[in-house]
């Protein structure tokens, strides 16, 4: 008994005849006469008494179909699962992202791509970039995004974006009016800092000081939206990135361009040797692509 034999059985029990159960199989006539007559043959019992051109099933071809209906649901729902697989609309993600994506960014992108995947699934931690950098050479998941430069040496390394550093400001700051807010402008001002260990804030101490500028560093925070907050707390004045700005959203915060342009790089991160889910790759271009969409040109590197 083989499961072609029995899809052929089940299209002659729904159609009663073997033109319309070939057209079902897209095979010919005498093929889907064949396997029926195979299946005769194994079962030695017959199927269906054959008059006048017609077939009629028996009652124990009725009883059989019961079960082969009930198993050859299970088979075609295999079969739609290869389907959406193959065709990506099936699959599971391990994904791992930095806290300024992961807290701002990242399940909005996810949401949105999901949104055309119903049956896919993906699984998101937060961690530092350190931690993501680990996870990934130890193939602990299918894709990091953190906020690396590409000049880190790590394996299958590929830059997502480069977006600028925006400038936020307590409502009601003096410098609220302007259209853009330069370094100059910060001098004197109390800041909230992320730590040194950002390369971020290495790039902001280095600008500042190249223009003479002293702020007050009070707080510091590696969580941008909590730098957000502290903004909006009065606490002082911050650059933070763009993902964080766009997803920000408390009300006590405007959000103004700041030149020169800092930018900060983020990487997306793939393992070296664990097997590529079939989703990864589109799942990384429409990251890309709503990154584009949601921050702007105005906003990323080459604009």
């Amino acid at each position: 008994m083989k499961l072609r034999q029995l899809e052929a059985f089940r299209a002659v029990m729904l159609h009663q005849t073997v033109t319309l159960a070939s057209e079902m199989l897209h095979i010919s006539q005498p093929a889907t006469t064949r396997l029926i007559a195979d299946l005769e043959r194994s079962l030695k019992f017959t199927l269906f008494e054959r008059v006048k051109g017609r077939l009629y099933p028996t009652v124990e071809a009725r009883a059989l179909y019961e079960e082969v209906q009930r198993s050859l649901v299970g088979v075609d729902r295999i079969a739609r699962a290869a389907d959406e697989i193959r065709n990506m609309q099936r699959g599971t993600l391990h994904v791992a992202a930095a806290p300024a994506l992961a807290l701002s960014f990242m399940p909005h992108a996810i949401a949105d791509y999901l949104k055309t995947r119903p049956e896919a699934h993906v699984s998101m931690v937060m961690h530092s970039t350190r931690s993501i950098v680990d996870m990934v050479m130890g193939q602990r998941c299918d894709v990091g995004f953190a906020r690396l430069s590409l000049s880190h040496p790590t394996a299958n390394a590929s830059r997502l974006v480069a977006a600028k550093m925006i400038c936020a400001l307590p409502a009601g700051h003096r410098l609220c009016e302007r259209d853009v807010v330069g370094p100059s402008d910060l001098d004197g001002e109390r800041f909230v800092a992320h730590p040194r260990s950002v390369e971020a804030r290495l790039q902001i101490d280095a600008l500042l000081a190249s223009h003479g500028v002293e702020v007050k560093m009070q707080m510091e925070s590696q969580i941008s939206y909590a730098i957000c907050s502290f903004v909006e707390a009065g606490a002082g004045v911050a650059l933070i990135d763009a993902f964080s700005a766009w997803s920000y959203r408390g009300t006590g915060v405007v959000f103004k361009r700041f030149e020169p342009a800092i930018f900060t790089d983020t990487s997306v991160l793939t393992p070296s040797q664990r097997p590529v889910p079939l989703l990864l790759n589109s799942f990384v271009e429409h990251v890309r692509a709503f990154a584009r969409e949601k921050l702007g040109d105005g906003n990323l590197a080459g604009a």
